[in-house]
C-alpha cells in the first residue's frame, strides 16, 4: 500500500488549518530528519551476529521494525535480552550506538525537502524542537551532521523524561520548554511509537513513510502520511494553514 492509498483508506482530509495561528513545529530525529534506520539495522545486525543471537541468523528488517525501531534503549534491551540484567543489555546497546555513530558520520544525509521545510519554519518565526528517544551523543551528532545545530531551540531526550515515547512525556516537555500550546503545534514522526506519543500529547502528527509500513503508521492515527518534505500533500496543507492565519514574522531566534 502506498502512502497515498493508506491515508485515503482512512481519512483523505490532509488538513492542519485548525492549528492557526501556528506557534511551533516538533521533529523526531531518526527516520524523520534523515533516513537513519538502515544504519541502526546494520549496527544491530552486526553486533547481534557477533554474540550468536537468534542462533546466528541475521535479524530481518521486519524484526527490526517490530522490536527496535523508534523505541528507547531501555525497552530495546529488555525486549532483546529478557534473561539478561538491564545493565548488561544497556552495555550492548551502548556498543551498538558507538557503531551507529561511526556509520552515520559516513552516510547520513537529510531527507528530501528538509531544508525547504526549515526555511518555511524560519521565515514564519516559529519555535521548534527535536524530540527523540535517541541517546544524547546520537542526537547531537545527527543534528550537527545535518547542519541543524542552530535551528532547534530545544532538544528533548526520552531519557530526560519520566517516560520515553510512546508515552507523551517528551512531547509535553517540549511544549513546556518552548512555552507553546498543543493547539497551535504539530509534529513530524516516522515510527508507530513516535506517532502514538505525539497523538497522546494532544497534537496532530504528520507521519513520514520513510521505512515503516504505511498500514502500521496509519494505525497510530497520524493526520496524514508523506514520503518526504517535498511531498505535495504537505505543501498543500501548509499553504492552507498560511491562509488561515499562520504568522509570517521574520525569524529573530
Amino acid at each position: 500500500m502506498t502512502a497515498s492509498s493508506a491515508e485515503n483508506s482512512a481519512d483523505s482530509k490532509c488538513s492542519l488549518s485548525g492549528l492557526a495561528p501556528l506557534e511551533a513545529v516538533l521533529f523526531d530525529i531518526d527516520g524523520t530528519l534523515c533516513d537513519s534506520d538502515p544504519l541502526h539495522h546494520q549496527a544491530f545486525r552486526e553486533l547481534l551476529l557477533q554474540i550468536g543471537y537468534n542462533d546466528g541468523v541475521p535479524i530481518t528488517e521486519e524484526f527490526f521494525i517490530e522490536k527496535i525501531a523508534g523505541k528507547h534503549n531501555d525497552d530495546i534491551a529488555r525486549g532483546l535480552f529478557p534473561d539478561w540484567d538491564l545493565e548488561k543489555g544497556l552495555k550492548f546497546t551502548d556498543d551498538k550506538e558507538a557503531l551507529f555513530r561511526k556509520l552515520a558520520k559516513e552516510q547520513i544525509k537529510p531527507l528530501d525537502g528538509l531544508h525547504k521545510m526549515r526555511k518555511w519554519i524560519e521565515e514564519r518565526g516559529l519555535k521548534r524542537a527535536a524530540v527523540t528517544n535517541a541517546p544524547k551523543p546520537n542526537a547531537e551528532l545527527m543534528i550537527s551532521l545535518l547542519g541543524l545545530s542552530d535551528f532547534f531551540h530545544e532538544v528533548v531526550l526520552g531519557s530526560d523524561c519520566e517516560r520515553a515515547k510512546p508515552f507523551p512525556d517528551p512531547y509535553l516537555k517540549a511544549l513546556e520548554l518552548l512555552q507553546v500550546s498543543k493547539d497551535h503545534t504539530f509534529v513530524f514522526e516516522d515510527s508507530v511509537s513516535g506517532i502514538k506519543a505525539g497523538v497522546a500529547a494532544g497534537m496532530p502528527v504528520v507521519g513520514l513513510a520513510t521505512r515503516n509500513p504505511e498500514s502500521l503508521l496509519m494505525e497510530a492515527k497520524p493526520v496524514f502520511l508523506i514520503r518526504d518534505y517535498d511531498d505535495p500533500k504537505l505543501w498543500a496543507a501548509l499553504e492552507e494553514l498560511d491562509r488561515k492565519g499562520a504568522p509570517r514574522a521574520t525569524d529573530t531566534a
